[in-house]
């Protein structure tokens, strides 16, 4: 008579097995954006190499940071000979504060950067990025450092980032951006050298008495 339990625990266990397999861990939607990040690079360094889309999260993985809840906080992916581009999915890193990248990277910056809600940090200087500063930058209300500079850069530098209050350094020279500098909220003390080598950009704007947008 014994048999019915051990039967019924057995069925038992198989479901909570079933369960645990289908349900996600809490890292892989992070694991997955950061392995589409690698799929899109040449890493002719294998750098990248540690980045094993069969692990249960990407905390172990070389110049990935992790907080105590296994999410990732910091992507650190200066000077490792990476070229490619940038993929939307990086905007899955709802607790990443730090991006850094600093190597040979094309293409644009995806308007889905601006969901990093806790990003402090976008360091994304000395690549040959081009296109515009996505105006959804400006939901970075944590954001601290924005280093833009030395890259392909064009349009206008949006008016959505005066918006941000933490906003303490700014450097988005040695591009080819247009219209005018801003002079309120955080640009009203970023230094004037931050924004030069932009020959199509002029400024400080006069508040009220001319478009933005001149020359773009």
């Amino acid at each position: 008579m014994a048999v019915a339990p051990r039967v019924a625990a057995r069925a038992l266990a198989l479901a909570v097995t079933v369960v645990l397999l289908a349900a996600p861990a809490a890292g892989n939607s992070e694991g997955d954006a950061l392995f589409a990040l690698r799929r899109s690079l040449s890493d002719p360094d294998n750098v990248l190499e540690s980045w094993d889309p069969t692990l249960v999260n990407p905390c172990t993985w070389f110049h990935i940071t992790c907080n105590q809840e296994n999410r990732v906080t910091r992507l650190d992916l200066g000077n490792s000979n990476l070229s490619g581009h940038l993929v939307p999915e990086l905007g899955k890193l709802e607790h990443l504060q730090y991006l850094f990248n600093k190597n040979n990277i094309q293409g644009t910056i995806p308007a889905e950067l601006g969901n990093l809600k806790s990003l402090i940090s976008l360091d994304l200087y000395n690549n040959n990025i081009s296109g515009i500063i996505p105006p959804t930058l400006g939901k970075l209300k944590a954001l601290v450092f924005l280093r833009l500079n030395n890259n392909q850069l064009t349009g206008p530098i949006p008016r959505e980032l005066v918006g941000i209050s933490s906003l303490k350094v700014i450097d988005v020279s040695k591009n080819n951006l247009c219209g005018t500098i801003p002079t309120s909220g955080p640009f009203e003390h970023i230094p004037l050298n931050n924004f030069e080598n932009n020959p199509r950009l002029e400024g400080p704007e006069l508040q009220g008495l001319a478009a933005y947008d001149t020359n773009c």
